[in-house]
């Protein structure tokens, strides 16, 4: 499978951050030397937001493949407004992304065409793609190691670019090497060891 076109972004700033932070946790963040690229007002905005914006990350490369480049704290901030996350101001925790809002929010903001889907089975995602420019899917975060067997599915987004009737390609905002990040494929039913059935199709 030809490689996507469409640009690559990590969810964090450097793109290497993935190891630390799943040994450390979000506190790995406070060393990541290019926080203020993502918009963040302090170093410490960017580690409590930066584990929960795969979703901005999908999107960022989205708007990337047309030619816009927006920082991911700031999508993340607009797409709060609309809804699309749900901050408690008591414990810091953070909820997102909800899918609704953020339907709406994208199309507002940016005129992008999107849908809210669930039960899209694996074997459905090549002719949902032939249709749609990018399918944002929710798998378990373990599907940077596919030869491990994941403790549940969903939990993440990465951004589907194509899939055939054996292969999908796609984009993992928290791949933790080169391998794992940009135009990642793998066959079908391994990726469907990953994935929840559900997800976001967007037309660019």
């Amino acid at each position: 499978m030809q490689q996507s076109g469409v640009p690559y972004f990590s969810q964090w700033e450097t793109p290497g951050m993935t190891l630390p932070v799943l040994a450390e946790g979000s506190q790995a963040l406070l060393s990541d030397p290019l926080w203020r690229h993502s918009g963040a007002a302090t170093i410490e905005e960017y580690a409590r937001w930066a584990v929960n914006i795969c979703g901005m990350a999908c999107l960022k490369m989205i708007l990337a493949a047309r030619g816009e480049i927006h920082p991911t704290l700031e999508l993340a901030r607009a797409c709060t407004r609309y809804g699309g996350y749900v901050v408690n101001e008591i414990d810091a925790s953070i909820k997102g992304l909800v899918y609704a809002p953020f339907v709406r929010f994208i199309a507002d903001r940016f005129g992008l065409s999107a849908e809210t889907m669930t039960g899209v089975e694996t074997s459905a995602i090549p002719e949902l793609l032939s249709k749609r420019r990018f399918f944002i899917a929710s798998v378990n975060s373990g599907i940077r190691w596919p030869e491990r067997e994941p403790p549940s599915k969903g939990g993440h987004l990465v951004l589907v670019t194509a899939a055939s009737d054996e292969t999908i390609r796609f984009h993992n905002p928290s791949g933790h090497d080169a391998a794992s990040q940009a135009d990642v494929t793998l066959p079908l039913a391994i990726f469907d060891r990953f994935y929840a059935n559900r997800g976001i199709s967007v037309d660019a």
